[in-house]
């Protein structure tokens, strides 16, 4: 019997549910750019179909009549928009969805699988029901979180403003650039103040993956997009500084050994060695539906390029301590910052500092989450 019991707590130990596997214990998938659909689309120099009205919702489709033989069924939400659905509601829905990296490639305005994959991930990330179709409820969230694309848009028309910065700039705002590209990836090396190679080609990526002209130079478009994303840096960010960490506030657990020591207090993590304090880092926590789990735990795996099917969301620099529940880096908080939260993971927004840790810590070190 004894040995039954233990059996059965080792195998519950190993389907906890978390950001990256799936109740049960099998793995999820990440936050992908879906591919580009392949469509007869309207091209950015034919003539647009004429404009909606930006407040006008998509029309509703009418529910069809249960049959008065068989007991009604509860009703199911209205769609709005649907596979195999055209026209320039769809554009529209597709101009949102990439503004929020739910789709990629040209806005078509044919409803097809990717438009569908888009959906679906978005619907995961906000909880509600992954169907792949828009009902109003997945519009309210999708509208609350997006403007209204411009004609341009809806019709792969890009058109580049004046640069404020380009290839030979210098200077503080410089720095600023290339820390906020950093925050996400775009830029990698010592922040330098000078606008070189490197800082175009960043520029560059952004903007193709944001849907801005692609000319490695920043104009108003891409800067405004680049700070709605992003932190404002700190002058360590700009001048490559790393703020010394400090053993004041850390859990006596952290204090021999190798521990990853994670205050949901003070919304910190930072990296212990033998009572020396070596890194310290933002994080951010579960929702309440969704909460870190707190204890004593070790790292179980790590992933360097993990993702989830679940909830669609990237998990690079994963380091499994609790189930499916990992400290990794997050891009949604980076951008946005504690105005969300994660699936029960723990949120790292330095880049830099995460690949750092990834590269120090191994599988077995300690893991400490208190309050």
């Amino acid at each position: 019997m004894r040995t039954t019991w233990a059996g059965a707590l080792i195998a519950a130990a190993l389907v906890l549910p978390g950001c990256g596997t799936v109740p049960g214990g099998s793995v999820g998938a990440a936050e992908t750019q879906p591919p580009a659909e392949t469509s007869g689309a309207t091209s950015a120099t034919a003539a647009p179909s004429p404009e909606p009205s930006p407040s006008t919702s998509p029309t509703t489709k009418p529910a069809s009549k249960p049959s008065s033989r068989t007991p009604a069924k509860a009703a199911e939400p209205a769609v709005l928009l649907e596979k195999g659905d055209k026209g320039e509601k769809v554009r529209d829905l597709q101009v949102r969805l990439r503004d929020l990296d739910w789709f990629g490639g040209a806005i078509t305005g044919t409803y097809g699988s990717s438009t569908v994959t888009g959906v679906k991930g978005f619907q995961g990330k906000r909880g509600l029901k992954k169907t792949g179709s828009v009902d109003p409820t997945t519009w309210k969230q999708l509208t609350k979180r997006t403007s209204t694309p411009t004609k341009d848009e809806k019709h792969n028309v890009l058109r580049p403003g004046k640069a404020i910065y380009r290839q030979g700039s210098t200077g503080d705002k410089v720095r600023d650039l290339q820390a906020r590209l950093k925050q996400i990836g775009w830029f990698s090396g010592s922040v330098t103040g000078t606008y070189g190679s490197a800082t175009a080609s960043g520029v560059r990526g952004f903007q193709g993956k944001r849907g801005i002209p692609v000319t490695g130079e920043v104009d108003a478009r891409t800067w405004s997009r680049l700070t709605a994303m992003t932190r404002t840096p700190t002058s360590d960010a700009k001048h490559n500084r790393l703020p010394k960490p400090s053993k004041a506030g850390l859990d006596s657990r952290c204090m021999t050994g190798r521990a990853i020591c994670i205050s949901k207090s003070s919304n910190s993590l930072t990296w212990v060695v033998d009572g020396k304090p070596q890194l310290r880092m933002d994080v951010r926590f579960g929702a309440v539906g969704t909460p870190t789990r707190e204890g004593t735990f070790s790292i179980q795996r790590k992933e360097r390029t993990w993702t989830s099917t679940i909830y669609h969301s990237k998990m690079p620099y994963s380091m499994f301590f609790s189930g499916g529940q990992a400290v990794h880096y997050s891009s949604d908080f980076a951008a946005r910052g504690y105005a969300g939260a994660s699936h029960g993971c723990v949120n790292v927004r330095n880049l830099s500092g995460i690949a750092s840790l990834f590269s120090q810590a191994r599988t077995g070190d300690k893991v400490i989450v208190y309050r």
